[in-house]
């Protein structure tokens, strides 16, 4: 079995910054890459950045700039700093990563979702 768990959601004022951290565990051999997604009321679910295991980093372009993904390898856990926090950013904010179990099997994984809301 292999879980993903996330935290660091909450409620900040616009401007603000919150730090989402998603760790996996279970019966895994390597992760390739990991991901944030997020999806607002009404809307679908949308790529915010995802970064490989050489840390190569991509972003969607409305977070460019203020969104920062990194991942600590040795803990199987990625991150996301979120600076300058813009109403339109409240969202469900949910980890993704494509995994390779030590049984042989390689799928894409997915957390239960953590809240962000900006609001003043």
């Amino acid at each position: 079995q292999v879980q993903l768990v996330e935290s660091g959601g909450g409620l900040v004022q616009p401007g603000g910054s919150l730090r989402l951290s998603c760790a996996a565990s279970g019966s895994i051999l390597d992760i390739s890459t990991m991901a944030w997604y997020r999806q607002a009321p009404g809307k679908q679910r949308e790529l915010v950045a995802g970064i490989t295991s050489d840390s190569s980093a991509n972003y969607a372009d409305s977070v460019k700039g203020r969104f920062t993904i990194s991942r600590d390898n040795t803990r199987n856990t990625v991150y996301l700093q979120m600076n300058s926090l813009k109403f339109e950013d409240t969202a469900v904010y949910f980890c993704n990563a494509e995994i390779y179990t030590v049984w042989g099997r390689r799928g894409t994984y997915w957390g239960q979702g953590t809240q962000v809301t900006v609001s003043s």
